[in-house]
């Protein structure tokens, strides 16, 4: 097996595609707006995917967060709502927005289970500051790293319930970038005491199952390296500080934030400390120059995908999807 997750081109696997699936044997996959019609096409397609490796289990990733990041889309999908909408209730009535948002979760998770999707990154543990970047914005959970903690350990909660693996990004915490990763190098020129706000969250959550890496330096940990190429922040940070020893992904290598070729990327992150390597555009020769360079999954990273894949065992009876989205309106309609 490959540490990485693979994207693919379209709404099927071309030929090419299979037959390189098959031999490169990729830790999993990741779904894309290109990758989704209706729910019988995308369930195919999953299902398809398990079919070339043989496990039920396959990781197949996701962002389906609600608001502006929602890879499964109105008419077919419901809308959700993004994570500041949890954040305001949460400022009149903390208990109504954590089931709310528990509620939630296992609403998208119970919709990504019927086509065959079976890890969520979801949620963003990201604190938002007073100048955090937009293309975080109102996907935050809020400004106060224990109330951020309290949703986020309702997101996971929920979709755990509904049959989905969480991922919690973007670790260390992107809330005091001012640019967009996806386009540029952030930089947080933070103090180590001042960045304890932005990991507290993920402290408070280090047990989950995955999570994600942030694109950005902080210069009091690294001056030289962004978190997802830097073996003193993933180390020292991520594992140490923060406890996480789940399963570590680094956020897309597409991002414009790295430089060099995409294959290169992905040698440089796992070597870092990233367990696994995510490249989500599909790219027949990025791909290929990627199986090309890197080796083996390690024993550890594979024990850390199995550990996170096997919790798809504690997803409760399905939920109507109805059901569970008139609970949770019903709670933002009282507060």
């Amino acid at each position: 097996m490959k540490p990485v997750i693979f994207g693919m081109s379209g709404l099927s696997l071309t030929a090419d595609e299979k037959a390189f699936f098959k031999e490169s044997d990729p830790a999993g996959y990741i779904i894309f707006g290109r990758n989704v019609e209706t729910k019988d096409q995308l369930r195919a397609l999953t299902d398809e995917l398990r079919i070339i490796h043989g496990r039920d289990d396959l990781a197949i990733l996701i962002d389906q967060e609600g608001g502006r990041v929602a890879r499964m889309q109105e008419p077919v999908w419901p809308k959700f709502p993004p994570g500041e909408t949890f954040d305001k209730l949460y400022d009149i009535a903390p208990a109504t927005a954590i089931e709310a948002a528990r509620l939630n979760a296992q609403a998208i998770a119970e919709s990504l289970r019927e086509v065959g999707i079976t890890v969520n990154c979801l949620p963003l543990l990201d604190v938002r500051q007073p100048d955090t970047v937009d293309a975080i914005g109102n996907r935050a959970m809020g400004s106060d790293p224990m109330q951020v903690a309290a949703l986020g350990r309702a997101v996971i909660d929920g979709q755990t319930k509904g049959g989905a693996v969480s991922v919690v990004k973007h670790m260390p915490g992107h809330g005091r970038a001012v640019v967009d990763s996806h386009m540029e190098l952030p930089k947080v020129s933070a103090s180590a005491e001042e960045l304890e706000t932005d990991i507290a969250p993920f402290r408070s959550l280090s047990d989950a199952p995955m999570g994600m890496t942030a694109h950005i330096v902080y210069t009091a940990w690294d001056a030289e390296r962004c978190a997802s190429l830097s073996p003193t922040v993933i180390d020292n940070i991520i594992r140490e500080a923060i406890g996480f020893d789940g399963l570590l992904f680094s956020d897309d290598l597409d991002m414009k934030a790295l430089k060099g070729e995409v294959p290169e990327r992905a040698r440089d992150v796992v070597a870092a400390g990233c367990d696994i390597a995510l490249n989500c555009w599909g790219r027949m020769d990025e791909m290929v120059g990627i199986a090309d360079l890197l080796g083996e999954i390690s024993d550890k990273s594979r024990e850390r995908l199995d550990k996170a894949m096997a919790t798809l065992g504690q997803a409760g009876e399905q939920v109507e999807l109805v059901e569970l989205l008139s609970r949770r309106d019903a709670l933002l309609a009282a507060a």
